[in-house]
């Protein structure tokens, strides 16, 4: 059953507990409110302000489940903070660890300072969580796919588009490390996990999946430098260095390019242009 009024309270205690550069908002001048905005809260959790604020007063529906999910990722809130709003909202929480998609707060106010740099916080099998701006102008916006698609891995093998962003001499490494990491995550989250239902779709959806499966590899990585092909400014050479929550199995990817270099004025360059281009685009149906 919902308790409302600690929900409310809850809600209350942590939106006047956040300040703007906490969650990558601007101050501005002439701020009275103690923390956040209720319409900045509203904003950072994807509802109207109208729902929220009736919330904070013991008013409204019963909120769902998806609801709370996105109230407790955008008050930045640990996963006990997390579980205890689900729980005052009269749900079970969600399980934690490797199936878990709420990011902790300390990654995200990571990721919220590399507004100038390509960045993406993705699960252990490549699906992606957050992209900074200039990472959805790098890359395409690769939040917006549902279903087994949300997996690089599995677009890989899938989707046509996807290869069209990497540089085709990269190819066949690629299809080696998505198949060596899936190779990995099967065998350690065992029969019945997400990975384990990736690797039927594939094996059963693709051939070239099927021959590189059978290598039976593993340990593959990438060096330090992966190379793009972009629509718009053609070749880009970026360096990814990568940041893991063991806890929620989650990897920060930044990427950079060499100060000086051609691909580092690319970069420059597609701070401007912007992500515009891919904006417009559909994905496949997963």
């Amino acid at each position: 059953m919902i308790d409302r009024a600690g929900l409310a309270e809850f809600l209350r205690r942590r939106r006047e507990a956040l300040q703007p550069e906490d969650v990558g908002l601007p101050r501005g001048q002439r701020r009275r409110t103690a923390g956040l905005r209720r319409e900045e809260v509203a904003t950072l959790c994807h509802i109207s302000t109208d729902y929220y604020s009736r919330l904070e007063r013991e008013r409204g529906p019963h909120p769902s489940e998806h609801m709370i999910a996105s109230l407790a990722q955008g008050l930045y809130l640990s996963l006990d903070e997390r579980d205890h709003l689900f729980r005052l909202a009269g749900h079970n929480p969600p399980a934690r660890g490797a199936t878990s998609e709420h990011i902790s707060p300390g990654l995200l106010r990571i990721f919220d300072r590399l507004t100038d740099t390509p960045a993406e916080i993705v699960t252990e099998l490549g699906e992606t969580l957050r992209q900074t701006p200039l990472g959805v102008a790098v890359t395409g916006d690769t939040t917006r796919y549902t279903g087994p698609a949300r997996s690089i891995g599995y677009r890989w093998f899938t989707d046509p588009a996807t290869r069209a962003r990497y540089h085709p001499g990269d190819h066949a490494l690629h299809s080696r490390v998505f198949a060596s990491g899936l190779r990995k995550m099967v065998t350690l989250r065992g029969p019945g996990s997400r990975a384990a239902h990736l690797l039927d779709l594939l094996l059963a959806g693709s051939e070239e999946f099927r021959t590189v499966w059978k290598e039976h590899e593993i340990g593959i990585h990438y060096n330090s430098v992966k190379r793009y092909v972009h629509p718009e400014v053609g070749d880009l050479e970026l360096t990814c260095q990568t940041l893991l929550d063991p806890d929620q199995s989650h990897l920060l990817l930044v990427y950079t390019a060499v100060p000086g270099s051609e691909s580092h004025e690319k970069l420059q360059l597609l701070s401007v242009i912007g992500p515009q281009h891919d904006m417009l685009r559909t994905p496949p149906e997963a």
